[in-house]
Formats: C-alpha cells, structure tokens, sequence
C-alpha cells in the first residue's frame, strides 16, 4: 500500500523527469496502481495543501509538498544504500520501497550514520535510473 509520501516522492520525480507537472498516468505507472488511485490520492494531497492539481495537465507539489517529499526521498535513498551497500541485498529496491512507508525518522537518522550520506542527497538520485547515484559499483545491476 502507498502512503501520502510515496506520492509526494513519486510526484517530486516525476516532475524531475518531465521537467513539469506529473501526469495520473505516469504515476500511476511508478507507484504500480491504477489511474484512479492516483485521483483519489491527488485530491487528498491538494486538499491538505501539499499539491496543485489541473485536470489534464496534472500535479505540482507546493512548497510544503516538496518539503516532505524531499524528506521522504532522503529516507528512501538511506535505506536503499544500506541495503545494497551496507547489508548487500540484491533485491535492494524491492526491500527499499517495502521498508520505506514503516520507517520512521529514528532509524533513518541511526541507518545514515552507517552509509555516510553526501550533503547533496537526495539531489544525488537519479530519477531516470531510479536510483542512488552513489551505490556501489554493480548494486545497480542486481535489479
């Protein structure tokens, strides 16, 4: 099941990506649910302030929006390198996108003392690649 903020992540790279407002079906396609779970979704976010919606143009993440998924994709990027870095599982994104929504600040700040996180992160994912930039050598292959 995804969370408010695996949208917002989704949202924020999408945007990367598309270099503009993220389309239902381009989430809908990253987040691996229907189009209608998008819309349901959306107009939560919008009603709580963290996105602007235009039917048939699709979303923008307000200031607040991308806050959080920035906050969001830190966790995310902490716990996929520790995964495939750290604990040198090979299904690290499956695991990553698992873990990601149960998570929470604690473990993510005592997990990013292990990776050595650059100051950059998460401008370091590479939403093409939908990955870290900085896992080691051959991680990316194991998917």
């Amino acid at each position: 099941m995804n969370t408010a903020d695996q949208y917002l992540k989704a949202i924020y790279l999408a945007q990367r990506v598309e270099d503009g407002p993220a389309s239902t079906g381009r989430l809908a396609e990253m987040l691996d649910v229907s189009p209608a779970s998008v819309n349901e979704m959306v107009g939560k976010l919008e009603d709580r302030g963290l996105l602007d919606h235009e039917k048939y143009k699709g979303a923008t993440l307000t200031d607040e929006g991308i806050e959080r998924a920035h906050d969001a994709l830190t966790t995310y990027c902490i716990i996929e390198r520790f995964l495939a870095n750290v604990l040198e599982v090979e299904e690290f994104r499956e695991e990553a996108r698992a873990l990601e929504a149960v998570i929470d600040g604690t473990v993510a700040e005592r997990l990013d003392t292990i990776i050595d996180r650059p100051a950059e992160c998460p401008d370091c994912f590479d939403p093409r690649a939908d990955c870290c930039a900085y896992l080691e050598p051959g991680a990316s292959e194991a998917d």
